[in-house]
């Protein structure tokens, strides 16, 4: 079994354990997340899990099921009117099922796959191991969202280092997505994991380097806190711009959220 899958089923186990007991008034309670709910939120990663699990099975059905969304987004549709349209009546305690559901099968379609396979996506093609953190990313970023609105702070596991590790990759893909040149040589990385150990990445640059709490990094990387908001340590000019606009998701270039914006419930 893959270490990236064991970590995917664990992160999804998680959140679904905090929405098990939501009382159903709390579902259409908005975050602070562009104003999704709770069910935008669990709604939108369970069509990217259908996704994901049609580019697992086929290429062809991705790039159909791919077209035809953005097709009714290209139509004037948000991504949240278009999932709502997609999914229906599919909410609350029902939809938290399915989504468990196709999470489970895609975890099995990708533990059954050739890791060393390359898998279509919004983005760049990625590699078995890469695409199933991507998919961790995903809950764990936008659950954020939901431990956010809901007052509860999440302890943060070593699962994070998935997450740090496509943080630093995607560097030259948030320059690209923009529409930027690259810069030659990316800052060096330096986190603190939450068990203590410290991880680490181009340690040779002298571009710069972002140094702190992991959780952190994962979170500017993800878009789910300013790094203002944060205890980064940032040095040198490549690494203050890249901090400033850091992106590790697929899809079009999304502005960070601005200082403060982001935070948990009092």
């Amino acid at each position: 079994m893959l270490r990236e899958v064991t970590d995917l089923r664990a992160e999804a186990d998680e959140l679904h354990a905090q929405l098990a007991t939501l009382p159903a008034a709390d579902w259409d309670r908005a975050t602070l997340f562009k104003a999704w709910t709770i069910n935008d939120v669990v709604q939108h990663l369970h069509a990217g899990d259908l996704l994901a699990a049609a580019s697992a099975r086929d290429p062809v059905e991705f790039k159909a099921l791919a077209a035809d969304m953005r097709a009714k987004r290209e139509s004037g549709l948000t991504r949240v009117q278009e999932t709502r349209q997609r999914l229906g009546d599919l909410t609350g305690p029902r939809l938290l099922a399915r989504w468990r559901e196709t999470l489970a099968s895609l975890c099995d379609a990708l533990d059954a796959r050739d890791p060393k396979a390359r898998l279509t996506w919004a983005g760049p093609d990625m590699g078995v191991r890469m695409f199933t953190t991507a998919r961790q990313m995903e809950i764990w970023s936008h659950g954020q969202a939901i431990y956010d609105l809901l007052g509860r702070t999440r302890a943060p596991t070593d699962r994070l280092r998935n997450i740090a590790e496509i943080g630093v990759r995607t560097f030259g893909w948030t320059y690209v997505n923009r529409g930027l040149p690259v810069p030659p040589d990316p800052p060096r990385v330096r986190l603190t994991a939450p068990s203590g150990a410290v991880w680490e990445w181009l340690a040779e640059s002298r571009s710069g380097m972002v140094e702190g709490e992991a959780l952190e990094f994962c979170q500017v990387v993800t878009q789910t806190r300013n790094v203002a908001d944060t205890r980064l340590v940032v040095t040198g000019a490549a690494a203050v711009d890249w901090m400033s606009i850091a992106q590790c998701f697929a899809g079009p270039p999304e502005e960070p959220p601005a200082p403060g914006s982001r935070r948990m419930a009092i």
